[in-house]
Order: C-alpha cells, then sequence, then structure tokens
C-alpha cells in the first residue's frame, strides 16, 4: 500500500514537472466529449436541494429558468420567458415561450411555471436556498403561457434570482418522482440531459436534440459533457496533464505554475464576485477600544501591504480592493476614500490617537489561507499593532463574532455569485446580526437601495453609504478573488465572475 502511494506520488509529480511523455488521450475533442472534474460531492440533481457549487453548475446544463443573465453586459435575457414586464413594483409578467419541450417528450405550459414557483417557495418545501425563495409570494396563471408573480414587497434582485437560479421543473414529472426521484432522474428542459450517474462520483450529460432554438444560451457545440468527482488535487493534475481530462479548477498557485509549463495545456485566471476584509467592531469593550477611534481604523488600514501580499500568497486576476463590495457588482462605489501602504502615515496616526507606541488586538479569522494572516500580522506589527489570532471554523467564527467577542474578523465573501451590491454591503451595514457598526445613516441608505427598483436612486444610495464606510474605516478591503483553471489547448471555454462554469458555452477550436 505505502509503496503504491509513493509510486503514484512519484507519477504525478513526474508528469507535473514535465518528466513524462502525456499518454494519448482516449476523450475529448476526439469523441466530441468533454471531460471535467471537480474535488466536491455532488449530492443531488434537485436544483433547490442541493448545496455545492458544483452540483449547481451541473444544474444550469438540465434546466432552464425564466430568464437569463449576460455577464458581459449585465442584461437580463428571456429564457423560458418569451418577454417580461413589470406591472408594478411587486408584480412580475411573463409571455412563455411556446413548444418548449422538457427531456420526457413534454411540453412547458404556464401550469409548469406555476406549479414550480409556488412548489419551492412554500415553506414545507424548504429550499436549501431560502435567499433564492423567500422574496416570492405567490405565481398567478394569466392564461397557457402568461403567468404573473407577486412579491411579498419591492425586491431589486427579482431579476438576479429569476436568471439562473430559479429553474421550472415539469410538474407532470415532479408530482410522479418528488424531490427523491428528481435527485437522481431529473428531468429539464435545459441544453443537456443526463443519461448516466454514479451518485457522488460521475455524471454524463447529452446535448438535448429537442432544446428550443432560440434560447439564449444558444445551441450546445459539445456532444457530451462527462463531470466526475475526484477529490485529490494531485489526481486531477495528473489526469489533465495526460489527457483523461478537459478542465479542472481551483488549481493552487503551484499547480499552475507548473501546469502552464505543459504545451497541451492552457492555464488562465479569471476574477470571481468573492474578496476579502477585515471587519472592525468599534463598540468592542463597551467602546473602550483602540478600534473605536476612526484615526485608529485608519491607521491600520495604511499598516498592510495589499499588493504585495497579492503578490506573493493570493496570485491569478485578483486585485487590490478599496471599496465595501466588489467592483463587479451593480452599485459597487470606488470613488471613496482608499489608504495605500503607508506605514509612516500609519505611525503618525496611531500617536495621534494616543497609542504612539502600539496596542495589543484579538484577531479572528475563518477560512483564510495561514500564510496571507501571518504577513498581515507581520504588517500590523510593524506598526507597533500586536495582533493575537484565534483561527475558527467558519461557523463556530461568525458566531463569536455576532456575540461581539472579538473586535476584528478577517473573512472573505461571495455575495451567493450575485453581482449586486444588496448582497455584498447590506449584509453587514444594515442592522443585521453581522452588523456590529449599527450606524443609523447607513442603516436607513441600505434599508432604502434593498427595497427600490430605481436603479438610478439604489446607485445613488449605495455610493453614499460605501463613501461612509470608506471615511470611517469600518472595514479594511483587502482583495478580490480569482479561481484558476487548466484546459486542453483544444478547448475554447472561460470561467465567468459569478463563478458559474457554463458547459454550454464551452467548444472545440
Amino acid at each position: 500500500m505505502a509503496q503504491g502511494l509513493k509510486f503514484r506520488a512519484a507519477v504525478v509529480a513526474a508528469i507535473l514537472m514535465g518528466g513524462l511523455t502525456a499518454a494519448p488521450a482516449w476523450a475529448g475533442k476526439g469523441d466530441d466529449t468533454l471531460n471535467v472534474a471537480f474535488s466536491q460531492e455532488v449530492t443531488s440533481m434537485d436544483n433547490y436541494q442541493e448545496p455545492s457549487r458544483e452540483g449547481l453548475i451541473m444544474m444550469r446544463l438540465i434546466y432552464d429558468c425564466l430568464l437569463e443573465k449576460d455577464m458581459k453586459t449585465g442584461e437580463f435575457k428571456p429564457e423560458l420567458a418569451k418577454s417580461y414586464r413589470f406591472v408594478d413594483d411587486k408584480t412580475l409578467e411573463f409571455e412563455l415561450r411556446q413548444g418548449v419541450k422538457f427531456h420526457d417528450g413534454s411540453t412547458m405550459t404556464a401550469d409548469d411555471v406555476v406549479y414550480t414557483l409556488n412548489l419551492v417557495s412554500s415553506k414545507d418545501y424548504n429550499a436549501r436556498y431560502q435567499i433564492a425563495v423567500n422574496w416570492i409570494d405567490r405565481a398567478e396563471k394569466i392564461d397557457d403561457y402568461k403567468v404573473r408573480l407577486i412579491m411579498k414587497k419591492p425586491y431589486p434582485l427579482a431579476l438576479e434570482m429569476l436568471a439562473g437560479n430559479l429553474p421550472i421543473y415539469p410538474k407532470a414529472y415532479y408530482e410522479k418522482a418528488g424531490k427523491s426521484g428528481m435527485a437522481v432522474k431529473p428531468v429539464g428542459s435545459g441544453p443537456y440531459k443526463l443519461v448516466e450517474l454514479t451518485p457522488g462520483s460521475r455524471f454524463v450529460f447529452e446535448r438535448f436534440d429537442g432544446y428550443y432554438a432560440d434560447s439564449p444560451k444558444g445551441h450546445a457545440a459539445i456532444k457530451r459533457i462527462v463531470a466526475r468527482t475526484i477529490p485529490e488535487a494531485n489526481t486531477q493534475y495528473a489526469e489533465v496533464s495526460n489527457g483523461q481530462l478537459d478542465w479542472i479548477w481551483r488549481l493552487s498557485p503551484d499547480a499552475a505554475r507548473n501546469l502552464s509549463r505543459r504545451p497541451n495545456l492552457e492555464v488562465k485566471s479569471a476574477e470571481i464576485l468573492r474578496f476579502a476584509y477585515i471587519s472592525f467592531y468599534p463598540g468592542f469593550g463597551d467602546g473602550k477600544s483602540p478600534l473605536a477611534d476612526v484615526r485608529v481604523r485608519r491607521a491600520l488600514n495604511y499598516a498592510i501591504n495589499r499588493p504585495a501580499i497579492i503578490k506573493a500568497f493570493v496570485g491569478g486576476a485578483s486585485q487590490v480592493l478599496n471599496t465595501a463590495c466588489h467592483p463587479l457588482q451593480f452599485g459597487c462605489a470606488t470613488d471613496v476614500a482608499s489608504y495605500s501602504y503607508d506605514p509612516a502615515k500609519a505611525k503618525q496616526l496611531l500617536a495621534e490617537a494616543g497609542y504612539p507606541q502600539g496596542f495589543s488586538v484579538d484577531l479572528l479569522s475563518a477560512g483564510n489561507p495561514s500564510a496571507q494572516v501571518e504577513v498581515i500580522m507581520a504588517d500590523l506589527a510593524k506598526v507597533g499593532v500586536k495582533a493575537k489570532l484565534t483561527d475558527q471554523q467558519y461557523a463556530a467564527a461568525l458566531t463569536n463574532w455576532r456575540d461581539g467577542k472579538f473586535p476584528m474578523f478577517m473573512i472573505n465573501w461571495g455575495s451567493y455569485g450575485i453581482a449586486d451590491s444588496s448582497l455584498a454591503v447590506s449584509p453587514f451595514f444594515s442592522g443585521t446580526s453581522d452588523d456590529p457598526i449599527k450606524d443609523p445613516e447607513l442603516v436607513k441608505l441600505l434599508k432604502e437601495a434593498d427595497t427600490s427598483i430605481d436603479a438610478n436612486q439604489r446607485k445613488a444610495d449605495f455610493s453614499q453609504a460605501l463613501k461612509k464606510i470608506a471615511d470611517q474605516a469600518y472595514w479594511v478591503p483587502l482583495w478580490t478573488f480569482s479561481i484558476t483553471t487548466a484546459q486542453t489547448k483544444d478547448l475554447d471555454f472561460s470561467l465567468s465572475p459569478d463563478e458559474f462554469a457554463r458547459f454550454y458555452e464551452a467548444k472545440w477550436k
């Protein structure tokens, strides 16, 4: 056993370093099969029950929604809907496409749309991601190809949720199969249908020839997609090197450098909506913490050398972040106060605040690479701030942060892959349990932005809020995240910023 593991490790190392000749590929362009791999296990093919991003990526092959979002332009395009309009601030009306077929041959009508939206938004159904459905009051049938969707209150993210996050199920099939049947034998109206499933490890999709011609997803170019679960990263690296795999993601920096040397591979880095930051609790210790002073908070912003950390420990397409949201998100103002690396300025501000020798402070961290945290602590130490680290699992850290047990919290946030500032700024500054600031002005501005469907007003509210957050240095925004992929040079494909791999867009060169 030990000898076998050592042999495999030696083979993988040799492949990554280019020491072995790549074996002939028996999949890929030659037989029109795209082979991809993920590390995370996928447990269900029911979109509303599956928690993993990898699983939800597969769902977008199988299912279609009323709308599709063009990630390049930000435009919402009708998908299963032929058109849509706002009747009022709480009502959307959809005219549906006619002739759309589900994979079982049945035809989609308003009955399927109304059934799905009312089912998944019900309390009894208990959808995995409530944020996608808890704004829906009810769906109503107007006629066979017209539906109205009524919201509980005006919800500016309605179109975001309808585009990709709320797939439509065939009513007759789901009533018969239920959650358990849909989990293993899904039926949708998407560009691919699932034809083979080995639970938790292998999924085979075939292009659906009955797919409607004018879908914004377009007609899939590749006939088959095989997605496998391969938890061991080195195995993925070996297989993509020798042609057994055509695409993998979430490469480590070292693996990216090694695989980029392979002549048959292309390594790409794509910026995604996730970002890292440090949040302050100015009221910690009944307001007696040094962090209660805005000059101290600004000093800590100046003290951290973010460009150097990104270059050494983050890499890829990641960039310095200066605001409390991702620049790709709607309403994310970037014309805010920014703090370049300036340790002398940091020391000056600390002295002005009464801390010429610095101070000690507790730092809570969850889900951050240790090298990144350690270099931040080293930067703080250079200006006299001695950070004592407590590193915890996300759930425990979040509980302790909400309970006010720490003055500083380093974490990262992905906004559920939604490109709107209401899922970046509002969760942390609108008076929620994750908001240690509870600034009345910010709460008011963000609640207005989160309930208005006036785009210009929302932008103005977000801008005003973000400028105050930056001026008061309530956060240290750190950097955006990126994902690095490796793919065969025969493949024409790129990852989207929302972290969804749209394999139906892939094609061979």
